[in-house]
């Protein structure tokens, strides 16, 4: 019985940290969104690094994000039958007007070896498009 209420206690402290951080509603919030086959991890704001890849929150304002989408390129798209190819690269995305209390969402995805990404705001909006960074195989 100990063993089953230490592991059942361990598997709750784990899944909170899951959890997303409550919004601060002097802070713009943006939202990570992808298709099943493909990763995109925040990873810094205005060159400084983010402690949670899962999202970004920043000042109102402008904001040059930094993300990194993974996927997968099909061999249907290097000619041949070769195993697809894993492939990260880096996406900027700068954007004026940020403001306080609003979401975002930046959406991400590939066609063959070319990543995208493009900000919106909730009313769909197409607010930004990324432009890529440098690319590589992980």
């Amino acid at each position: 019985m100990r063993a089953f209420l230490a592991v059942t206690s361990l598997a709750l402290i784990s899944g909170c940290s899951l959890l997303m951080p409550s919004h601060d509603p002097n802070m713009a919030w943006v939202d990570l969104r992808t298709d099943d086959d493909t990763e995109l991890l925040a990873s810094e704001v205005d060159s400084k690094a983010l402690e949670d890849d899962r999202f970004f929150q920043v000042s109102p304002g402008i904001h040059e994000l930094h993300a990194h989408i993974r996927f997968e390129v099909d061999a249907t798209n290097m000619g041949g039958d070769e195993a697809p190819l894993a492939r990260t690269c880096e996406m900027l995305v700068k954007y004026n007007d940020f403001a306080a209390g609003q979401t975002y969402r930046l959406e991400a995805g590939s066609v063959g070896f070319r990543p995208w990404a493009k900000l919106f705001d909730t009313n769909d909006r197409l607010l930004a498009t990324a432009r890529e960074g440098s690319c590589g195989q992980i």
